[in-house]
């Protein structure tokens, strides 16, 4: 008899203390759950040993990763319908040790262990990056974490971002707008904002693919050093920089920031790179950009800021962007960011929430990922097409409910005298 998914509900409503709010079919082809609600496929046993091994995120992903388990309808709704029983559910809900001092718990569990077979740990995904216990940050273990996210394949990447090859939120002009226009937009309002002209030196830290580094060059005449760590990243923004004719005016290099020595420059970018620095070291960050710049110099700092929390010390990285996403990554609270570049010496002087603008970027993404679907697995593998799926999906319904945000902040390095060089009139750039 086939009778895997009703068992499944059961056992998942006896141990999270509240129904599944999606269907299920499990590898025997049987089914249970609401009718005509998204559908969560458990393809096979192993989805089981992987959730009772890493109970929680981690065994979540794995099993995802895998192709263990799969989704059968909406994927945002049925993401939305899960948050909010596994990963949101407040101070309120049960931990997993709370949940297993109840009896009907511990049986659900025995349940599990015999729905799923043999209980050897399945091995994780060979998608899932090996971090250090403690995010160091060290020149070497940034340049591996680098490497793991963004040294994918330029071609992949061209599918998900499109030609403009920003991966960074885009600054929407309205809703219904192209991609390629709103970030084009982006890339402009950092400009001016920086006030860039011709003839001055731009420091575009994390530069990508060259598309920041481009657009000054090319609508503002400046001078652009341009820096990464990922050496797929490099080869690409150089071969973009000699084809638009700017190799007079751009130069990208393999470096860290923490080893660029040729300033002072007018003006610094950086534009979705600060995520990557950590918590521990992000005052290093803020001298090192804040003596990199002439005094009136700006910095455009461009970043993910999450919810400050009331107990600062209980923060962890999400186990699933750690895994697979953004290994060593940390988000701060937007209020700690500004702190920290008041503590390095900016005036900061303009902050600007966009997160709505993110979670427009990533539906985009997430579209252009799913509709040329066959060629991203063929270019990057099954479990690294899955990966990037999820993730741009769950962090765009993590942009819409405000768990999440974006935040351009423009600081200047003032001169001792005051004069800022900035205009008085907020948000006019010049």
């Amino acid at each position: 008899m086939a009778d895997a998914a009703p068992r499944l509900q059961g056992l998942f409503t006896q141990l999270l203390g509240a129904p599944l709010p999606v269907r299920i079919r499990a590898w025997d082809g049987s089914q249970a759950g609401p009718p005509g609600a998204p559908t969560l496929v458990v393809r096979n046993r192993r989805a089981l040993r992987r959730l009772l091994w890493k109970p929680g995120e981690l065994g979540l992903a794995r099993a995802w990763v895998a192709g263990d388990l799969d989704i059968e309808g909406d994927l945002y709704t049925t993401l939305d319908r899960l948050a909010g029983l596994i990963w949101e559910r407040g101070e309120d809900a049960r931990t997993l040790a709370q949940a297993l001092r109840d009896p009907e718990a511990r049986a659900a569990v025995r349940g599990l262990v015999r729905l799923a077979g043999p209980p050897l740990p399945p091995a994780p995904p060979r998608e899932e990056a090996r971090s250090p216990r403690r995010h160091l940050h060290t020149k070497r273990t940034d340049r591996r974490a680098i490497s793991h996210h963004y040294d994918v394949g330029n071609d992949f990447y061209e599918i998900v971002l499109g030609p403009s090859m920003v991966y960074s939120c885009a600054y929407w002009p309205t809703p219904d707008s192209t991609l390629e226009q709103a970030q084009r937009d982006k890339l402009e309002l950092v400009c001016r904002k920086l006030g860039l002209r011709p003839g001055l030196r731009l420091l575009d830290v994390g530069c990508g693919w060259g598309s920041m580094a481009i657009h000054a060059a090319r609508e503002h005449r400046v001078n652009v050093v341009g820096v990464t760590l990922s050496q797929e990243q490099a080869a690409y923004a150089r071969k973009r920089v000699a084809d638009e004719g700017l190799t007079d005016k751009v130069e990208i290099r393999v470096q860290d920031y923490r080893d660029v020595r040729d300033g002072p420059y007018d003006a610094v970018s950086s534009i979705g790179m600060a995520e990557h620095v950590g918590a521990e070291r992000y005052l290093e960050y803020a001298d090192d950009l804040f003596n990199l710049l002439k005094p009136g110099g700006r910095l455009l700092n461009h970043q993910i800021a999450r919810r400050p929390q009331r107990d600062e010390s209980t923060y962890s990285v999400d186990a699933f962007i750690d895994s697979y996403v953004f290994p060593d990554g940390e988000l701060q609270p937007i209020g700690s960011t500004v702190a920290q570049l008041e503590r390095a010496g900016f005036e900061v002087r303009d902050v600007e929430a966009i997160r709505d603008h993110y979670a427009l970027t990533l539906r985009q993404w997430v579209s252009r990922l799913e509709a040329d679907w066959q060629r991203a697995v063929q270019l990057a593998g099954p479990g690294r097409a899955r990966v990037w799926r999820l993730y741009m999906a769950a962090c765009a319904l993590a942009f819409e409910r405000n768990r999440i945000g974006v935040n351009q902040v423009l600081a200047v390095r003032t001169p001792e005298a005051g004069t800022s060089g900035m205009p008085l009139r907020s948000r006019t750039w010049n």
